[in-house]
């Protein structure tokens, strides 16, 4: 596998290439699509030719027998996080911003507070919000670049309206990697206001040498309360198989989420179920760990480039492939960094107001992207901000 191939996704019905003019007036012909977070790298070959055996079978019936899937996740958790997983505990949604959808329509009910540390993938409100339920917003603390939790301010901010927290680990935007101690204090958190403890956990295999990601569910004290949320398809590059899994070790919770899926009827595809059983293999972890190398350079070479930039920080990127960069030390108003950053360098970035509170001055830039394509958008930005230097 070759992670420098340029690989054109345009007129593929891509969301990250095809819709950056209409929705940024990035230019679809000479611009860089650096926002929709999935990658421009073909999956792992176990998962290619899983898919190729379908074609070639040629019939493509309703789905029985998900044995060999659930033992792929039993496998995957288990060798690669240290969590031991029961099949039963294992709910398929539709990816997990359906998941999260899910999780708000069982657990809590309209009126409701949601809470949130904010800034955080911004899907969480629009799907809480649309559910009629109140996002409430837990701002972070951001320590020279470093985001911290808090609590005393947090619990200052709870109501008793609040029913459930969604915990983003590791953190989206920033990369965060939570240490044990501060994953304790989130779990206390939940356990003091009696919220519901939703872990999205969607990254937790993009995590930087020198950094170590440890599943909420091995936190002493949390399983009465604690919904985790995990997928293939960050980790792999197949977000368009809108697959993903809800695993609820507690029982009463599990009954609870199982009668919602039933009114819901929510099943899986058959495509993705064969992707994420092949993706959780041997194979598929051999190809993680070159592509994470291999996202770490691309790390490297983005920082490097940025952090030269008088007025721009790129906050250590712990995890994910998600650079989050704070425009602030510029002194310019978010609309002259953004307009620089699209009409003179043509890259599409996520705006930092859409991830909530501690947002505005920030921009989120995706780099799993062949390293040519990076060095070509790190040179943009040089040449965009070149009156700084």
């Amino acid at each position: 596998m070759s992670f420098d191939e340029i690989i054109d996704r345009r007129g593929t019905h891509c969301s990250k290439w095809d819709t950056m003019e209409p929705i940024y007036g990035v230019p679809r012909d000479t611009g860089i699509a650096m926002w929709v977070a999935d990658m421009d790298f073909r999956p792992p070959a176990v998962v290619q030719k899983a898919l190729q055996d379908m074609l070639d079978h040629g019939v493509y019936g309703y789905f029985g027998d998900a044995s060999k899937y659930l033992r792929a996740i039993q496998w995957w958790m288990d060798n690669r996080h240290g969590w031991h997983v029961q099949p039963e505990w294992i709910f398929t949604t539709h990816g997990l911003v359906n998941g999260t959808a899910m999780c708000v329509d069982a657990f809590t009910k309209p009126g409701e507070g949601v809470v949130l540390f904010t800034p955080v993938y911004h899907a969480f409100a629009r799907v809480i919000s649309a559910a009629g339920r109140e996002v409430v917003e837990c701002e972070m603390v951001n320590n020279q670049g470093h985001y911290e939790l808090d609590f005393d301010a947090y619990d200052a901010q709870m109501t008793g309206n609040e029913k459930m927290l969604v915990f983003c680990s590791p953190h989206n935007p920033s990369g965060r990697v939570w240490t044990q101690a501060e994953l304790a204090e989130v779990a206390s958190f939940a356990k003091r206001h009696d919220l519901v403890l939703v872990s999205d956990e969607i990254h937790h295999d993009l995590v930087m040498p020198g950094n170590k990601h440890t599943a909420m569910a091995l936190i002493d004290g949390v399983q009465d309360r604690l919904v985790m949320m995990t997928a293939t398809t960050k980790t792999f590059n197949i977000a368009g198989s809108h697959i993903g899994n809800v695993i609820i070790p507690d029982p009463d919770l599990r009954k609870v989420f199982a009668a919602r899926m039933n009114a819901m009827g929510v099943s899986p595809n058959s495509f993705g179920l064969v992707m994420a059983t092949a993706a959780y293999s041997p194979e598929g972890a051999a190809w993680v760990d070159e592509l994470v190398a291999y996202l770490d350079g691309n790390r490297k070479i983005f920082d490097e480039a940025v952090n030269a930039i008088p007025g721009l920080k790129s906050m250590p990127l712990q995890s994910t492939y998600l650079a989050w960069v704070d425009f602030e030390d510029t002194g310019m108003p978010r609309s002259e960094f953004t307009k620089r950053v699209e009409q003179n360098a043509e890259i599409a970035a996520n705006h930092g107001p859409s991830f909530g509170k501690g947002g505005d001055s920030f921009m989120r830039f995706n780099i799993a992207t062949p390293r040519a394509r990076v060095e070509e958008a790190c040179n943009r930005l040089r040449d965009a901000f070149k009156d700084l230097q």
